[in-house]
């Protein structure tokens, strides 16, 4: 067999794969759409002239527990209780009227039917395969340098053994254990200044992009061990969150590959950069203890504007926004329109900003974005600069879920290929994720004779 024809034939395999997939999506699609025709026949045919009142009352009971949902966030007091009663009695009130009409079976169907179309709507999305940049085989480190911090994500250095099983591959390890507050930057730059030739940390993300920052700097690889909370930035690499040692694999067979990083004024952020809202809460000294509690305690005024007095002005490129309660600037764009910037980013390497801006003002724009997931409460921007103003000398900005006070005007960046990430061969996340769903996506898969990208 020539040489074309070998490489010609996994081609032409791959090809048929790609076709029998889409073909099951379309399908997929199609089958939602019946079952919504089908609920909908059920309301009609069994529940008679009572279909169109009955339709109603449900869409009036959502619409009902959307606001006091709303309510219940924007108030304190007796208001907030009588919000929550809301969330309760109004779907309980939506049964017992389907109820009183001997009517309860077919608001069952009629439901089952429609979590159905929901969860084939979401299956048709189909998954993608993350394009990982240019990537090469990394040199072996001689001197790596980790730091690791014992209390972040509930002790995983410890349970996983991460301190003795990077020094047995050689790598020196210092431990954040003291009670004193340690700075991680300038036990980066000592280590750096002693020879080390790789910068690593096993901690949270403030800390990751804290040391990445110094890595960058120096043009030194580095290697993030998903031994944090939430792992935002080791999830978009694709690395290991359940087990970190895995990530440790790097040190002696990894690849190299370089990611962008974001930087607000003189610091570096992995994830993103929150203004507003989200960085008041997570400021509060109680956050820590209690984050639940100090978010419900501090979102109705923050909602209603009354407790920070900050009115933020930002630029995103040419866009002008007035007034957001949040806005979130992230090192390159979340797959999914995610208000609250926590979905994956396909790829880090765009050399671009991702902006979501949230201005919500009553129950209605609540209602709205929580519903379509747009509106004139959500704004999602793509910029290579984002100009964040206030009245006020300085304002509160979370980095990476840390918040300090920042010199305004603040000024968000995206500095490409700045960062020479080291990771193991074998990366979980690596594999397709669930593509977000997109209803233009689902439109165009359901229709005859049109072609969705695959």
């Amino acid at each position: 067999m020539s040489a074309a024809g070998s490489h010609g034939e996994p081609s032409r395999r791959h090809g048929h794969q790609i076709s029998w997939a889409l073909a099951g999506q379309r399908w997929l699609a199609r089958l939602s759409i019946l079952l919504i025709v089908a609920a909908v026949a059920v309301l009609v045919i069994f529940a008679d002239l009572h279909s169109l009142v009955l339709v109603a009352i449900g869409a009036a009971g959502a619409c009902a527990m959307l606001a006091g949902a709303y309510w219940f966030l924007a108030n304190r007091g007796p208001l907030r209780w009588l919000a929550s009663a809301l969330v309760v009695l109004a779907p309980a009130g939506v049964i017992a009227a389907y109820a009183l009409r001997n009517l309860l079976w077919v608001a069952i169907v009629a439901v089952a039917a429609l979590l159905l179309a929901a969860i084939t709507a979401r299956a048709a999305m189909g998954r993608v395969q993350q394009v990982p940049g240019p990537q090469r085989p990394a040199q072996r480190s001689r001197r790596p340098f980790l730091i690791m911090n014992p209390r972040s994500g509930g002790g995983k250095v410890a349970r996983f053994g991460l301190q003795e099983k990077a020094q047995a591959l050689g790598a020196e390890v210092a431990l954040l254990d003291g009670p004193e507050i340690v700075d991680v930057a300038a036990l980066a730059r000592r280590a750096v200044a002693d020879g080390a030739d790789l910068l690593g940390v096993a901690g949270g993300d403030g800390t990751q992009a804290l040391v990445a920052g110094i890595a960058a700097e120096h043009d030194l690889p580095f290697l993030c061990i998903s031994a944090g909370t939430r792992n935002h930035f080791a999830m978009d690499l694709g690395l290991d969150r359940d087990d970190p040692s895995t990530c440790l694999d790097a040190l002696t067979d990894g690849l190299e590959l370089r990611v962008d990083l974001g930087r607000i004024g003189d610091r570096t952020f992995v994830n993103n950069a929150s203004f507003g809202a989200y960085a008041e809460v997570v400021r509060s000294p109680a956050y820590r203890e209690d984050k639940r509690g100090t978010t419900l305690q501090l979102l109705p005024g923050l909602l209603k504007g009354s407790d920070n007095g900050y009115r933020l002005r930002a630029r995103a490129g040419q866009a002008e926004l007035d007034g957001p309660q949040a806005l979130l600037v992230s090192n390159n764009v979340y797959e999914t329109a995610d208000i609250a910037g926590l979905g994956g980013r396909a790829g880090l390497d765009a050399g671009k900003l991702g902006v979501i801006s949230i201005a919500v003002e009553n129950a209605a724009q609540a209602i709205g974005l929580v519903r379509r997931g747009n509106g004139r409460g959500l704004s999602v921007l793509i910029a290579d600069e984002v100009i964040v103003e206030a009245e006020q000398p300085e304002i509160p900005v979370g980095i990476d879920g840390e918040t300090i006070m920042m010199a305004t005007p603040v000024r968000c960046a995206i500095v490409p290929s700045a960062l020479r990430v080291v990771v193991p061969r074998n990366r979980p996340g690596a594999q397709p994720r669930r593509r977000p769903f997109r209803w233009r996506r689902f439109w165009r898969l359901a229709a005859w004779g049109s072609r969705p990208e695959p």
